[in-house]
């Protein structure tokens, strides 16, 4: 008889906007499809009430342990306290790898911003990056999120390529669900005193992120349009991080002289995210880079049309159902959304094709797949 293979899974981070979406998702689709597994979740007790809610089947169990990954004794005391669960692999699903990982085990990579944008000149964060690709070296399988998130951490990292899969993410299935009708939203709009058309931008401001070029074209928009009918009062609305953490986003406003029609929102509960892109006229997404690229699909499965960078993993993952534009070029990024917002045609097809593209990634094929790369990275052990 052959025994379940157990599965230590690190969701510490459940709650978390970005690393959150996907733990909490590959959970409950591994939830429905597990057979010949056995899992463990090590959680924080503040989740407990949400995990238990689940309902997840017996083979699952949750340990707690209450310190987080950001504290340099991790590095010794969680895999102390994983060697004391006995799993056959552990699953970290984000980008911190303990230095003293007990194998096998596998790392989710969702991207290598940090690498890529962080300060690379200073020790620290040399020494980090030293550790943090130690780590992925030492890994039995890396699951990256993207193609172009393969190749990312292949090239850059020197990953042996056939250690490396690409496993897509997906949205959270609620962005598919169309009960939110035309009442919810605009009860959402009334509560925010939203009675304007509106550009929307959603997710953090980080530079990466190209925000401050965004404001930069969304002024020159406005120029354009200060004598249209509908979209002479047209205004931008960022939900995402507080404006504070960021001078660059916050000059840009300043000097663009478009503070009055800039509207920054903060992280919004799901149900008051999805009344925001349903209701907003386009979904502008000029980042350049990403992991994946979860907000531009999000848009597009509440009925959208999305404005996208043709860099970086968006062109793999949007396809052909959002309007591209040269990140680096503000009159670009203004031209692609007055395409958009002014051609009644092209908008209806954008619309469709979202809703289309959006179905096409799903939680149960990227549970289907990670499964195989459990059994793979676990095979010598077993």
């Amino acid at each position: 008889m052959i025994l379940p293979l157990h599965v230590a899974i690190d969701v510490r981070h459940w709650k978390d906007f970005g690393y959150g979406t996907y733990i909490r998702n590959l959970v409950t689709a591994l939830g429905k499809s597990s057979e010949g597994f056995r899992f463990t979740l090590i959680a924080q007790h503040a989740d407990h009430d949400e995990l238990e809610s689940l309902k997840l089947p017996s083979t699952f169990s949750i340990v707690f342990y209450e310190k987080v990954d950001t504290q340099k004794l991790e590095h010794i005391a969680f895999p102390l306290f994983l060697r004391g669960l006995k799993a056959d692999l552990v699953h970290i699903p984000l980008n911190r790898i303990p230095t003293f990982m007990p194998k096998p085990y596998v790392v989710t990579i969702h991207d290598l911003s940090s690498l890529l944008f962080g300060d690379s000149d200073t020790l620290s964060e040399s020494i980090r990056s030293f550790f943090f690709r130690r780590g992925l070296i030492r890994a039995d399988r890396v699951i990256a999120v993207s193609g172009a998130t393969r190749r990312d951490v292949c090239n850059l990292l020197s990953i042996p390529a056939n250690q490396v899969r690409r496993i897509y993410n997906a949205i959270d299935p609620s962005f598919h669900n169309t009960s939110l009708d035309a009442d919810k939203t605009r009860t959402v709009m009334e509560r925010y005193q939203v009675d304007y058309p509106y550009l929307l931008y959603a997710g953090s401001i980080r530079p990466q992120k190209n925000v401050a070029r965004l404001v930069e074209a969304f002024a020159v928009l406005r120029g354009d349009l200060e004598t249209h009918r509908v979209y002479k009062n047209l205004r931008l609305i960022v939900i995402g991080d507080e404006l504070t953490k960021y001078p660059a986003v916050r000059r840009a406003v300043m000097q663009t002289r478009v503070d009055k029609v800039v509207r920054f929102m903060g992280f919004l509960p799901l149900d008051e995210l999805r009344a925001f892109y349903s209701n907003a006229e386009a979904f502008v997404f000029p980042s350049l880079y990403e992991g994946f690229g979860l907000p531009p699909l999000e848009a597009m499965a509440c009925g959208t049309p999305v404005i996208a960078s043709g860099v970086s993993s968006l062109p793999e993952v949007l396809g052909d159902a959002a309007m591209t534009v040269n990140p680096e070029n503000v009159f670009d990024i203004a031209r692609g959304i007055r395409d958009v917002i002014l051609e009644p045609e092209f908008r209806r097809e954008l619309v469709h094709r979202g809703y289309e593209r959006a179905k096409a990634f799903s939680w149960d094929a990227t549970a289907a797949q990670v499964l195989k790369v459990y059994d793979e990275a676990a095979r010598k052990k077993r």
